[in-house]
């Protein structure tokens, strides 16, 4: 079954939109975590449409303006790093995604979440890996990853030192080095190690 006969195949058994919720952001080191979610027309066909993470940043870029032209309709949620500080990773990534439901124009009648369960009044399925599952969770998954990484390449104008334009917050040898050099900036998350290992400037 493809992730598009999979969406068609929930259809059939609700009265109204069927809603996809994915997030990026919950691994890095820096910046926030954003939630996407994506209402795909019930015909729709998007090709080569998978998980954001299977796809290069090209195609990302490209799929994002195709999602964004056929879908009827997308809501985005945004949690800061500090606000991932103060209640952590898990539960951000749950404000994120409700934020994005909130965001919707329209009213879900069912939201495919991956491994997760939202306090909404709305019927929810929870899979894991559910962007592999489902057409409209592949395409939350590209909208929320292109938003995320358009965010990180604002903020290395912001703090150039960083280079997050590269790796998006994620900690690589090359982040460490500059986090350890520099010291952290206002959009590290200050809970994550190696951040907290670390003397705040501020």
């Amino acid at each position: 079954m493809t992730p598009f006969h999979y969406d068609q195949s929930l259809r059939k058994d609700i009265n109204g939109p069927l809603a996809g919720l994915d997030e990026a952001g919950r691994g890095p080191i820096a910046g926030p975590v954003v939630a996407a979610a994506v209402v795909l027309p019930p015909d729709c066909l998007i090709e080569d449409l998978k998980d954001s993470k299977k796809l290069s940043p090209a195609k990302r870029e490209e799929l994002f303006k195709e999602i964004y032209h056929i879908a009827v309709d997308i809501g985005i949620g945004i949690v800061s790093p500090e606000e991932i500080d103060r209640i952590n990773i898990y539960q951000a990534t749950i404000k994120a995604m409700t934020q994005a439901v909130n965001a919707l124009s329209c009213q879900p009648a069912l939201l495919i979440i991956d491994a997760m369960k939202l306090p909404l009044p709305v019927k929810q399925i929870s899979v894991p890996r559910a962007e592999d599952l489902s057409a409209s969770v592949a395409a939350a998954s590209v909208v929320a990853k292109v938003t995320r990484d358009r965010l990180m390449e604002e903020y290395d104008r912001q703090y150039p030192n960083y280079g997050f334009s590269r790796h998006k917050g994620y900690p690589t040898k090359e982040h460490i080095d500059r986090l350890r050099k520099f010291g952290p900036c206002p959009i590290h998350r200050k809970t994550y190690s190696p951040v907290s290992a670390l003397k705040l400037p501020f």
